[in-house]
This record gives C-alpha cells, structure tokens and sequence, in this order.
C-alpha cells in the first residue's frame, strides 16, 4: 500500500533565505533518491501563479486586506487540490515555500484581521491540510530587509509589494512568527537563518532527516 508523503513547509520574513533552503533540501533529498514536490504559496499552479503577480506587483498598492487575504486562500486552494494534496497521495515529499502560518502572520496579525478569520477560511481551502514539518528561518529584521533589497535590485520584474511595507509591519510579521513557534513548538521548528547558507543548510538537515 502507498503510504501518505511528507508534507514540510518554510516560513520566514522576507529575505530570511527560506527559499533557498527549501531548494537545497530538495536537492538533498533527490540525491537519496526521494521525489520531491517543490511548490511556492501563493502560486505553485498555473492558476496560482497569475493570482500571485496580483498579490506582489508592486503596482497594486491599494489592494485591500480583505482583499489580500482571500486573494492568498484562492491560490492556496488551487495548490491544495490541484499539486498537494495529490503528491501526498503518490507518497512524494512537498516542499512548500509559505503555507497558511504566513497567512496567520501577515494577513491575521500584520494587517490585523485576525487569528478566527485566517483559520476560518483555512478550513474552507485547505480541508484540515496541516503540515507535518514548519521550518522557521529566523533572522533579525536588518539582515532579511538588507538581503530582500539586494534580491529585489538583481531580479527582473516587480513582485516587491510585500517587500515594500513599512519596518513595523515586517516587524510584528517576526514577532507573529516567533508567537506562532512557541504555541505550536511540536510542528514548527526555528532554524537561525545567520550564517552562510550551508551552515544553514547544516541546521535545517539536523531537523529534516528526522521527518523525511
């Protein structure tokens, strides 16, 4: 009988670097010959992916919260039933960069409309789909924000909008985080994201190969 995959997600403020350590996971786990979805939130299906150049286009200024927030649980629907859930089924392992925590954080805390309507329409798209793994990279606001501008100035396009909030939004996103591990510290793990990226890598490998 197949057995059901193992579905890990990252999480972290803007420029944590969670990005790159779920491609380095990735290829870590193909080289031991697991196969391995790797998916983004929001995006992740053709679908998704249109709904997310609404959601970072830097030109999109006035979207709204609400707006925001069910804009997000759409393309996380489509990923759900669409990429997830059947790769769970073919017992792959998914990576996910970003999940409904970040929902939670930035959406249910940042832009403060609460813990109750996140996990409402949680339920409504993803079915009581929850990680069995969250990686947390955590680093300190300066150095996400600092590496954010960089990764932004070498990228074409304009998926910044996010990035482009004030200092006191990206800040209590953090500290929403920080909350979020401590309440649910059997799922989600903080990794310090400092350091060079295969030092971080080191880290997240010592919490992964335990749940893989």
């Amino acid at each position: 009988m197949q057995t059901r995959g193992r579905f890990i997600t990252f999480e972290g403020i803007d420029g944590s670097g969670k990005t790159t350590q779920m491609h380095v996971l990735a290829e870590r786990l193909r080289r031991e010959g697991r196969e391995v979805l790797e998916t983004v939130e929001p995006g992740g299906t053709e679908v998704g992916a249109q709904i997310r150049r609404i959601l970072l286009d830097s030109a999109n200024q006035d979207l709204r919260p609400t707006s925001e927030l069910l804009l997000y649980f759409a393309s996380r629907a489509q990923n759900v039933e669409q990429s997830i859930r059947p790769a769970l089924a073919q017992g792959k392992i998914v990576l996910c960069d970003r999940f409904t925590d970040s929902t939670l954080a930035y959406q249910g805390c940042a832009r403060g409309l609460g813990e109750e309507t996140v996990l409402t329409l949680d339920q409504i798209a993803c079915r009581g789909l929850v990680p069995d793994l969250t990686l947390l990279i955590d680093v300190d606001l300066e150095t996400a924000l600092a590496r954010a501008r960089v990764r932004n100035v070498g990228t074409a396009g304009s998926e910044t909008r996010m990035d482009d909030q004030s200092l006191e939004f990206h800040r209590k996103v953090r500290e929403a985080y920080l909350d979020l591990a401590r309440k649910h510290c059997d799922r989600i793990r903080i990794i310090d994201g400092r350091g060079t990226p295969d030092a971080v890598a080191t880290r997240v490998w010592e919490v992964a190969a335990a749940h893989v």
